[in-house]
């Protein structure tokens, strides 16, 4: 069975849901939700506005969600920045299928790359966003204290 979301254009194809699962991806590396209107005009489109920043690692760094500290694998940030590009080409044909994300996503968990320490905190140009709850999810870029990288559940944070 063939499941089929709407993408940016409004449209219905076959890999609509992998757009949408690379709009997941974006938001997860930044922090930030896909569509915030309380953002500065030609910002709060995430998608329309990240895209240039997730082809170099030094432009990732520059993105990366804050509350991370600078804490997080830098390589596998950039493998996720890579994979969630591809999510979003604009042209279906040329996104991969879910199988393939997910075959990628296996490879990137069993790296198992560990979290460096951050070099400079000062240098972080995202602005604090202040009263924001912190992140209660699992991911690659969010290791588990122990250094286990093996997920665990946890609950949800409304939004």
């Amino acid at each position: 069975m063939t499941i089929c979301y709407a993408d940016y254009t409004g449209h219905l194809y076959i890999k609509s849901d992998v757009y949408g699962f690379g709009i997941v991806l974006v938001e997860i590396l930044t922090g930030l939700r896909a569509l915030d209107t309380n953002r500065p005009s030609g910002k709060q489109y995430l998608v329309d506005w990240i895209k240039p920043y997730l082809s170099e690692i030094r432009k990732l760094k520059q993105i990366m969600d804050p509350r991370l500290e600078g804490i997080y694998p830098s390589k596998a940030a950039f493998h996720i920045s890579q994979l969630a590009q591809k999510c979003l080409a604009a042209e279906p044909k040329l996104r991969p299928s879910m199988k393939e994300v997910l075959e990628k996503l296996e490879r990137f968990e069993a790296a198992n790359e560990r979290p460096r320490e951050p070099r400079n905190h000062a240098s972080h140009p995202m602005v604090h966003r202040q009263g924001q709850q912190p992140l209660h999810h699992r991911s690659p870029l969010h290791p588990r204290l122990d250094g286990n990288p093996a997920y665990q559940n946890s609950s949800r944070v409304s939004q």
